[in-house]
């Protein structure tokens, strides 16, 4: 019955400091409850052994018991069950756009660009349950890998699925990266529309120029974050293919053209990243999941269920068996 109680007004306990004073009292004035009378002799009185004298007490601890419980009544126990309820007030529309290609492969991140990048941003989509989120992939050219969609195991298989290859025109089209980027949020009615654009290298390749491109998504209302990725100076980067189909690696200069992706993410209202190392890139991760969080709103309903109800009654009870014990078997004595 008093699981999880919590009492609405326990400042009424404190009349159970009563209590020890009424039985005190009980006891000093008890002798004068019932009168005495001298005799000389009780010659010619019937002599009883009647156990009702010595319960008369009883009496007392019922209105005692009846008394507590109506403090505690007072006090008001209750129970309280707490239900949420959340709702997104923020919507946010986020497509990671990602180079593919064959420089991706370089090892100064762990154990590559591409693989590094993948892990991460698997950790940045999982943490984004709220948000719709879509890929783009990019080299010479550029498609849609996954449109946005708030299956986030949807995307999390296409991530995973990124691989290079060379079917993909080469080269580095930063443009149509973020053009195409551009064309999948255009039409998004969320609040908050994000591109992440990230590349190891320069433009290139493509139609488009990465500065109409980052006008387009000034236009639209789409924030761009762009991220360089590399190491300082040379890393072991793929320079051509043996026999057997596999790669070359020698130490080649890393360039990246951090002025152009410094000026889209200025235009748009985005932020320019430098990823040296896999620490870094996890670090940058984790700073736009922090510039970009969805606002949840959070509804807490709290339904009280009143506990003082069989107190009284037991109060009410008590005090009943009380009377009728009072005039039944021990009116004589009382």
């Amino acid at each position: 019955m008093f699981d999880n109680i919590e009492f609405s007004n326990p400042q009424f306990f404190w009349l159970f400091l009563a209590l020890p004073v009424a039985i005190a009292w009980y006891i000093w004035k008890r002798k004068k409850q019932t009168p005495s009378v001298k005799l000389s002799t009780i010659k010619g009185f019937k002599v009883t052994n009647s156990i009702l004298p010595k319960l008369r007490p009883f009496l007392f601890l019922l209105r005692l018991l009846a008394i507590a419980a109506l403090i505690t009544a007072m006090a008001r126990p209750q129970t309280k069950d707490v239900s949420t309820r959340t709702k997104s007030t923020k919507g946010i529309d986020i497509i990671i756009a990602i180079d593919v290609s064959a420089s991706m492969l370089a090892k100064d991140l762990r154990p590559n660009r591409l693989e590094a990048l993948k892990l991460v941003a698997a950790d940045f989509i999982k943490g984004r349950p709220n948000d719709r989120i879509g890929l783009v992939e990019y080299a010479g050219e550029s498609y849609t890998k996954t449109p946005i969609t708030s299956d986030k195991s949807i995307v999390l298989s296409s991530l995973n699925s990124i691989r290079y290859n060379n079917i993909i025109e080469g080269g580095t089209a930063i443009g149509m990266g973020l053009s195409t980027s551009v064309n999948r949020l255009k039409d998004s009615k969320a609040l908050s529309k994000v591109i992440i654009l990230m590349t190891d290298g320069v433009n290139n390749a493509g139609f488009i120029d990465p500065k109409i491109a980052s006008e387009l998504a000034l236009e639209f209302g789409i924030k761009t974050y762009t991220i360089g990725v590399g190491t300082n100076g040379t890393a072991r980067s793929p320079v051509g293919i043996n026999n057997n189909g596999s790669f070359v690696y020698d130490n080649v200069p890393v360039e990246i053209d951090e002025d152009l992706l410094k000026e889209i993410a200025e235009v748009t209202g985005g932020k320019y990243f430098r990823a040296t190392n896999n620490e870094k890139l996890k670090e940058i991760y984790d700073e736009i999941d922090k510039l970009e969080k969805t606002e949840v709103e959070e509804f807490k309903y709290t339904n009280f269920e009143e506990k003082y109800r069989p107190l009284i009654l037991l109060a009410g009870i008590l005090l009943l068996l009380e009377l009728l014990l009072k005039f039944t078997v021990f009116r004589s004595f009382v």
